[in-house]
């Protein structure tokens, strides 16, 4: 136990350590994970690591799923329902289709085994290519697809991964009855993952605490998972539907304070979730090798280097007739939604980094059929998982931003930004108008005091003062110099309270409270500060 405990923390210095080294050398943190997890499976001594699968499928992917629903805007993900269903639902039949027909002709895989190794490999990842995406500062409706693609993309490729392992335990198959399978899970997932969005809200208001109603957020992925993926679902559109309801129908529910602690505490958990998970991937490396012997390693070479080839290009041969296609036979649909750039297009299909989630389908493979016998394939499965995994991962996860840079997507990223910059601006100047009009009702109808309604004014002033006048630069430089002083006079007062603390003066207690307010206000200046927009 002691030394499972020293591991553990070997890896959250690695951890942190190569969080601090990707943002030096300005990579994408998962690519160095997963190269920092393989070269440590082969440190001697290193005791060999196992990634068992239910941890990923069961603990691990509830709360990456539902952080991301929760973060995600439901207007964003209604209004591009359809582009997100067809790389998401499309894309992955497309592609698990393409693997099985290639494995099965050119190496000799079964269709059934072909297809299982299809399933497994179709669906990308929702953490790395976001990451990198956002970094890029790609336009957002890029973004909205991608990580609605990310959210969705794992139910469909699990519920076709238990079709195809039920396939080849059994020998039969009946395309009708998978589909209205399909159709039924799909439905009810969606009704249950909105009915436990409903309770978890209701019951976290109704706890009125921020402990309480935190540990009730984080039970809430599970309940919304668990329960429809120990019934045969998937769990994933329960999750992604309940996350969406909790995203568009928690401002109204959940305090000012859970708020402020919710997020801290959901960032340090996805953050720790996410780091330890592509270490650990590229820990199974070293297992994966030693399982490797009962194959040729030519042909484990040769089927990896084969279904990495044929998902890059079934992307391709996906997105881009499904993206203009629709608009060729739909002229409704080219007035309302006009085709995008052939650059978007290729972006979007670039972007098909897969994940751990990936190798944990792959690792919870059963070792046997019903009858005894070895279950086909298994080894060759899980070795062409992994390849699969660190090819996109490092390719094109390192390919991704000279690709951006040689389209010119960017740019586009950044016309965007300086327009929902203005707009922001524009909201926030209109709240504090609207804020005001109801000070001036409030003064006409209650009895308040000169006083109280100076300093309320004055507060209402400060605020407005604080925003940008123009997104003018030599203006915008007058408000982040303004930001800055301000920090400056935060640590000056921050500095002058440890000093009353030490010299007896005041308590712990007066001390955190105080702390206490120069922090939030330290963090309202992280979130309103406006920097110069480089164009």
């Amino acid at each position: 136990m002691e030394a499972r405990f020293q591991i553990f923390l070997i890896l959250l210095a690695v951890l942190a350590g190569t969080a601090l080294l990707a943002r030096r050398i300005n990579v994408a943190p998962a690519i160095l994970l997963l190269l920092a997890g393989i070269a440590l499976a082969f440190v001697p001594g290193m005791p060999s690591l196992q990634l068992p699968p239910e941890l990923v499928l069961l603990v691990v992917l509830p709360p990456l799923i539902y952080s991301a629903s929760v973060a995600m805007s439901w207007r964003e993900f209604k209004s591009n329902l359809r582009p997100i269903i067809l790389l998401s639902v499309g894309c992955v039949i497309f592609t698990a289709s393409a693997v099985a027909a290639a494995t099965h002709y050119l190496i000799g895989l079964p269709w059934g085994v072909g297809f299982l190794l299809g399933a497994i490999v179709a669906p990308p990842d929702v953490v790395a290519p976001l990451a990198i995406a956002r970094k890029l500062g790609m336009p957002r409706r890029i973004l909205v697809v991608l990580e609605g693609e990310g959210l969705a993309n794992d139910a469909t490729a699990l519920i076709l991964y238990r079709f195809a392992v039920a396939a080849i335990s059994t020998g039969l198959f009946s395309l009708p009855r998978a589909s209205g399978t399909f159709a039924a899970i799909v439905i009810g997932e969606i009704l249950f993952g909105l009915a436990v969005g409903w309770l978890s809200l209701r019951a976290r208001h109704r706890a009125r605490d921020p402990q309480v109603e935190i540990t009730l957020s984080l039970l809430t992925p599970y309940v919304a998972y668990w329960i429809p993926e120990h019934v045969g679902g998937s769990g994933v559109i329960a999750t992604v539907a309940c996350g969406l309801y909790v995203s568009w129908n928690g401002p109204l529910w959940i305090s000012s304070a859970t708020r402020l602690q919710g997020i801290f505490f959901w960032d340090l958990v996805i953050y720790l979730i996410e780091g330890m998970l592509f270490l650990l991937t590229g820990f199974q490396m070293r297992s994966l090798l030693e399982k490797s012997k009962t194959f040729p390693l030519d042909d484990i070479l040769a089927a990896t280097a084969l279904v990495a080839l044929v998902i890059i290009v079934a992307r391709f041969a996906w997105v881009y007739p499904a993206t203009y296609l629709p608009r060729m036979l739909s002229r409704s649909l080219r007035q309302r939604d006009p085709a995008p750039s052939w650059r978007w297009v290729f972006v979007v299909a670039f972007t098909g980094v897969r994940g751990a989630v990936s190798l944990a389908a792959a690792l919870a493979l059963p070792l046997a059929l019903p009858n005894g016998e070895a279950f086909p394939y298994r080894d060759l499965i899980l070795f062409v998982a992994f390849g699969v995994i660190f090819i996109t991962l490092v390719g094109l996860g390192l390919g991704l931003p000279p690709v951006v840079r040689w389209l010119g997507v960017a740019q586009a990223g950044r016309d965007e930004y300086i327009a929902e910059h203005a707009s922001e601006i524009a909201a926030r100047r209109e709240a504090l108008a609207a804020a005001l009009q109801s000070l001036d009702a409030m003064t006409d109808d209650r009895e308040l005091s000169d006083e109280a309604v100076k300093l309320l004014r004055a507060r209402h002033e400060i605020r407005a003062n604080q925003l940008p006048q123009s997104l003018d630069p030599d203006r915008h430089d007058v408000s982040a110099t303004g930001t800055a002083l301000t920090r400056e006079l935060i640590a000056a007062e921050r500095k002058f309270i440890h000093v009353l603390l030490r010299d007896g003066k005041i308590t712990d207690e007066i001390r955190r409270r105080i702390e206490r307010d120069l922090d939030l206000e330290e963090a309202s200046l992280s979130n309103r500060e406006y920097r110069r927009v480089r164009l």
